[in-house]
């Protein structure tokens, strides 16, 4: 019965590396020892392959894998970065490197491991999905929205669905206005509120706490719930949870997943994209803020970074609107 390495030198892609003796005997040993899928066999197959025709161009196998320097397998890897391959393939292709070379030298027929002191290289940070102001305000009028344009559940009364609208108006301009996580604003206290000075004692990661100010239109939005609520609560005969600002239906304090679908349904209705996220209000407060002349370091401290390192991904955001600003007003951009 062939072996997966057999099958493969049949294969006219890879017909090349039969004639390398130390090629053939890894490949081999992926599949006698590691167990190797033929799948993986031709994945590192394609990836050495690729990898010697760069280094040695001209050349034929056998390839000449034991005099191979670091500065060789670096300017391959760096013809993939030119021919615009993303990080993870570049990765994945310096992993074939590194495995191949650790067996020579575990065989004995390196003594020195090109490969080992590579670096692999760093994943694009990608950037946050930021909504602009107008979007802003369309998903802010979403709960109005709704409540205006669908009939109401006739199952419950009157009063939940005057709640509800009140609600989420408050969450959405809460979590706008003070950048705040999802996990911080359903935790939020009535407690924590202090609508007369307009700042907010928001819990964080690691149980740090941090004053938020509260824009003029959050503190009047944030008003409205409380009488609702009670009326529903009394109307229904529930109990009220102590602890929480922003409840469900059935009494209880409002979930960070339930903030989550919601946000998806006023996303629709607001006609943005249907992944949004609450994280994106979070994005959107600290890029909207820098692009107004606030300084990093408050910024930073608003949203509770421990770290500067953290909140300068703002900054690429910024950037990159000024480009598209640029691109778009610039007659010879």
């Amino acid at each position: 019965m062939k072996s997966s390495a057999d099958n493969l030198s049949a294969d006219r892609r890879y017909v090349a590396w039969g004639d390398d003796p130390l090629l053939n005997g890894y490949l081999r040993h992926l599949e006698a020892e590691k167990d190797a899928s033929r799948h993986t066999i031709s994945a590192y197959v394609g990836d050495l392959v690729q990898a010697a025709g760069v280094i040695w161009p001209e050349g034929r196998p056998p390839w000449a894998w034991r005099r191979a320097t670091r500065y060789d397998l670096r300017r391959y890897l760096a013809s993939l970065g030119q021919a615009g391959q993303p990080a993870s393939t570049i990765g994945r292709k310096l992993s074939s490197l590194r495995g191949f070379y650790r067996w020579l030298e575990r065989e004995g027929h390196i003594t020195e491991n090109p490969a080992q002191a590579l670096a692999r290289p760093r994943r694009a940070r990608t950037l946050p999905h930021v909504l602009s102001v107008a979007e802003v305000l369309r998903l802010l009028r979403a709960p109005a929205q709704r409540a205006a344009q669908g009939a109401p559940d006739e199952r419950l009364p009157p009063v939940w669905h005057d709640y509800v609208v009140a609600r989420d108006t408050a969450l959405l301009e809460v979590l706008y206005s003070t950048g705040m996580r999802v996990g911080e604003l359903v935790q939020m206290r009535a407690r924590e509120l202090d609508l007369l000075s307009g700042v907010i004692r928001v819990r964080g990661k690691g149980k740090k706490a941090r004053l938020c100010p509260l824009g003029a239109p959050a503190g009047a939005a944030l008003e409205a719930p409380a009488a609702a609520r009670d009326a529903y609560l009394a109307a229904q005969g529930l109990a009220a949870n102590a602890e929480a600002f922003f409840i469900n239906q059935r009494g209880g304090a409002l979930t960070a997943r339930s903030v989550q679908r919601l946000l998806k349904t006023y996303a629709a209705i607001a006609q943005l994209d249907a992944a949004l996220t609450p994280h994106a209000l979070r994005h959107s407060f600290a890029t909207h803020l820098l692009e107004n002349g606030a300084d990093l370091r408050s910024v930073q401290e608003l949203l509770g970074h421990a770290s500067l390192s953290t909140t300068q991904i703002y900054t690429h955001v910024s950037v990159e609107h000024l480009k598209s600003v640029y691109q778009d007003a610039h007659p010879r951009a």
